[in-house]
């Protein structure tokens, strides 16, 4: 069994959290995982936006997540073959142009009011993702002691806790409009009336995406320029040939991180995809603004988990901090679907608390000890992201047709089962690429 070892350099053994004049880097990096928090989070606001000026129902706005992660899907592979070759720069530029690109689309899909536009704006724009996700979570391990990689991932993903965080109060401020018609009123305005209240609620979305546009591109260029570190992403010496995916899926802790991965994100974008909706369904007064402010409380509690999981696997293992955290989300669930309403509403902001550290945990145990060869582990890792694209639509359908978003929480109630069983199972498998 050939045991394939990290390239690291002397400055990566020397026991720093982070290396010697990387730092700069560092923070641009860390800035990637901020990025497409924001995209993936102003999409639980596009959710209900559409709804309106879409005139779309829960179902059918429920395809906004399944086209944003089918991008994941599609392009994470590609996105690692493209960094085996050419290196993490170059896929962090690829993916920030893809960003810019979708966002920049934003503007014309508006003005035409067409939702087939807007999910090629969501297409394109979460391949630009898929490629920040391949390169940014293992490429963090090179900036400094190897043996702190997961607090390093954990620490930069609080970062994208703090973008999670910050995407729905955004939303609420520059998305939603506050302008929100009952159904009665809807039906009764003129065909004129009624289609210039969906334009204006589709422009709603111009602004934010070209400011998103532009900082992109600012810190496209600055990455550009920036010092960073020089990794090896192909696994093979002179004469072999490339670990392939056969070898790669035959190691228990990666092949389990891509079953936990795909589960867990179907969780996480299937409550706050519908967070919303479940605020309006239980509290119908409750205006629009102020329940995405209240996503933002739970996206606090996402940010500020990552930050106290950091500390606390100082202490605890990684995997039985992952453990414990996917019993109490299951816990939480229940609670959503069988208590009254406003113990509901809190056990489904907690929620975000106990997900904090799931994702950078499961992607660090499967990584783990890939070497070189994580870039490629890295993109089946992200490819299970499309878990997000397949469990929201299933929860809007849950709603459509039995009238019941409570009863749709089963859904992510399952998957961190599936994730508590994979923590249960991963502590001391085989981590090594088999010959």
């Amino acid at each position: 069994m050939q045991r394939v070892m990290p390239h690291t350099t002397h400055a990566d053994r020397s026991g720093a959290f982070i290396t010697r004049g990387y730092m700069l880097g560092f923070a641009l990096v860390t800035s990637l995982f901020f990025l497409w928090a924001i995209a993936n989070n102003f999409n639980d606001i596009l959710i209900r936006q559409f709804q309106k000026a879409l005139d779309l129902n829960r179902a059918q706005a429920g395809f906004i997540q399944f086209v944003f992660y089918l991008g994941y899907f599609l392009v994470a592979l590609p996105a690692g073959l493209l960094m085996r070759r050419f290196g993490y720069r170059a896929g962090i530029l690829a993916g920030l142009g893809l960003y810019a690109a979708g966002a920049l689309m934003f503007y014309p899909a508006a003005e035409m009011r067409a939702y087939g536009a807007f999910l090629a704006a969501l297409f394109v724009l979460a391949s630009g993702a898929a490629f920040l996700e391949t390169a940014a979570n293992p490429y963090i391990v090179a900036f400094g002691d190897p043996a702190r990689a997961s607090q390093r991932l954990n620490l930069a993903q609080a970062f994208n806790g703090f973008g999670g965080f910050l995407a729905p109060i955004l939303g609420g401020m520059f998305i939603f409009s506050g302008v929100e018609h009952s159904t009665a009123a809807v039906a009764g305005m003129s065909v004129t009336k009624l289609e210039a209240y969906r334009l204006a609620e589709a422009r709603m979305v111009q602004a934010p995406y070209l400011v998103l546009a532009a900082v992109v591109i600012v810190i496209a260029i600055a990455i550009a320029v920036t010092k960073l570190p020089s990794v090896a992403v192909t696994d093979a010496k002179a004469g072999e040939q490339p670990v392939g995916l056969t070898r790669l899926l035959r190691i228990p802790a990666l092949r389990g991180a891509v079953i936990a991965q795909f589960f867990y994100v179907g969780a996480q974008v299937g409550i706050w995809s519908f967070f919303v909706d479940f605020i309006k369904d239980i509290r119908p007064e409750t205006p629009e603004r102020t329940a995405a402010y209240l996503l933002s409380a739970s996206l606090i509690l996402f940010m500020a988990g990552r930050f106290v999981g950091v500390a606390l696997m100082q202490r605890w293992s990684g995997t039985r901090l992952l453990g414990l955290y996917a019993i109490a989300n299951m816990a939480l669930c229940a609670a959503a679907i069988l208590a009254p309403g406003e113990i509901a509403i809190g056990a489904l902001i907690l929620t975000g608390f106990f997900m904090s550290i799931m994702f950078p945990t499961i992607f660090a145990l499967g990584v783990k000890d890939l070497g070189p060869a994580a870039s490629l582990g890295s993109s089946l890792i992200i490819m299970a992201i499309i878990g997000g694209a397949v469990f929201p639509p299933m929860m809007g359908a849950v709603d459509h047709y039995a009238g019941s978003l409570r009863l749709a929480l089963l859904s992510p109630l399952a998957c961190f089962a599936i994730v508590a069983l994979y923590a249960r199972s991963v502590a001391g498998v085989t981590r090594s690429v088999p010959s």
